[in-house]
């Protein structure tokens, strides 16, 4: 889940908790709510914590290896 899926998550739960008053029979849409903003929470906590683990940065202390490049230039081109 992304940071927009999880933002969009939360503002429907806060809609269906805190600005309707509407009753569908046998769904309380309160708890709906509750539940949408929980899951949007939970999902932008783990998509911000993988995140931050991708972005860290590894560095070696090996040296990078170089390989000399020659050009032969007997060998006639393709045709």
């Amino acid at each position: 889940m992304g940071i927009g899926t999880s933002i969009f998550l939360i503002a429907v739960g806060a809609i269906l908790t805190f600005a309707l008053d509407a009753s569908i029979g046998g769904v309380n849409l309160d708890v709906v709510g509750w539940i949408l903003m929980a899951a949007g929470l939970l999902g932008l906590v783990m998509t911000t914590l993988v995140w931050g683990r991708r972005r860290e940065v590894v560095t070696t202390a090996e040296p990078v290896e170089y390989r000399r490049v020659e050009e032969r230039r007997d060998v006639a081109p393709p045709l």
